[in-house]
C-alpha cells in the first residue's frame, strides 16, 4: 500500500509561485504513475497533471497547460508541482494520487491518494 503526504500548499496573490511536494511512503511508487487533481468548493474533483513512472510523459489539463509543470524523483519518493502565474481559479485543494493502470487523465484509475493541501489564490 501507498500511503501520499501533500505539502506546499498556502496563500498567494495572483500571479504568484507555489510548489507542492507529494511523499510517497514505500518503493512501490518507482512502478506507479502519479497525478495530481484538485477539487474547488461545490466542484468535481478534476484532473490537473500526470506523469508516468520513468518521469518521460507528462500530462496537463488545458486549464494549466504552459503554467504547471509536473516532476518526479524516484530516488526519494516524491512527485511536485510547480504552479506558476497562479490564477484565482487555481483555488482548490490539490491532491497527488497513484495509478498503476488505466487512462491517467480518469480519477478511477488511480488507487491511492493524499490528504490533500489547500491552495488559495487571491485576486
Amino acid at each position: 500500500q501507498v500511503q501520499l503526504v501533500e505539502s506546499g500548499g498556502g496563500l498567494v496573490q495572483a500571479g504568484g509561485s507555489l510548489r507542492l511536494s507529494c511523499a510517497a511512503s514505500t518503493l512501490a511508487f518507482s512502478s506507479s504513475a502519479m497525478g495530481w487533481f484538485r477539487q474547488a468548493p461545490g466542484k468535481a474533483r478534476e484532473f490537473v497533471a500526470a506523469i508516468e513512472w520513468s518521469g518521460r510523459s507528462t500530462y496537463y489539463a488545458d486549464s494549466v497547460k504552459g503554467r504547471f509543470t509536473i516532476s518526479r524523483d524516484n530516488a526519494k519518493n516524491t512527485v511536485s508541482l510547480q504552479m506558476n502565474s497562479l490564477k484565482p481559479d487555481d483555488t482548490a485543494i490539490y491532491y497527488c494520487a497513484a495509478s498503476y493502470s488505466g487512462n491517467l487523465y480518469y480519477i478511477p484509475s488511480y488507487r491511492y491518494w493524499g490528504q490533500g493541501t489547500q491552495v488559495t489564490v487571491s485576486s
